[in-house]
């Protein structure tokens, strides 16, 4: 996923490198971008693959994410990861939990209240 609001900020939406877009997959459906220096606020909510027992999907991965409170990205499947090069395709793999990791694209960056729940 990208969050870069300084370089989308008043810019028109769109598919790659927007804040709140799925790299390579789902552009938001909105931009809703807070002016450069202002606290941005995420709310996502990952819904984990369900597998079958011979370790195919049942179900995939999906994401639903609000932007400063309004829905951007509504339950979109998720094809693979968010990679630079290459396709995004998840090799199915039954697995556990995962990490998440914060990055910043080398802008000046503060984060605070992270907030991680299993509903």
């Amino acid at each position: 996923m990208r969050f870069r609001c300084s370089t989308a900020y008043n810019n028109r939406t769109y598919r790659n490198g927007q804040a709140g877009s799925i790299y390579k997959q789902y552009a938001p459906l909105v931009n809703v971008c807070k002016a450069p220096g202002e606290w941005q606020s995420y709310d996502i909510i990952y819904t984990a693959p369900r597998f079958n027992n011979d370790g195919t999907y049942f179900t995939r991965p999906a994401i639903t994410i609000l932007q400063n409170g309004v829905l951007i990205q509504n339950h979109v499947e998720l094809r693979g990861p968010t990679q630079y090069i290459g396709i995004p395709e998840y090799f199915v793999e039954k697995h556990g939990a995962a990490s998440i990791v914060l990055q910043d694209h080398g802008n000046p960056v503060s984060f605070r209240n992270i907030w991680i729940r299993k509903l």
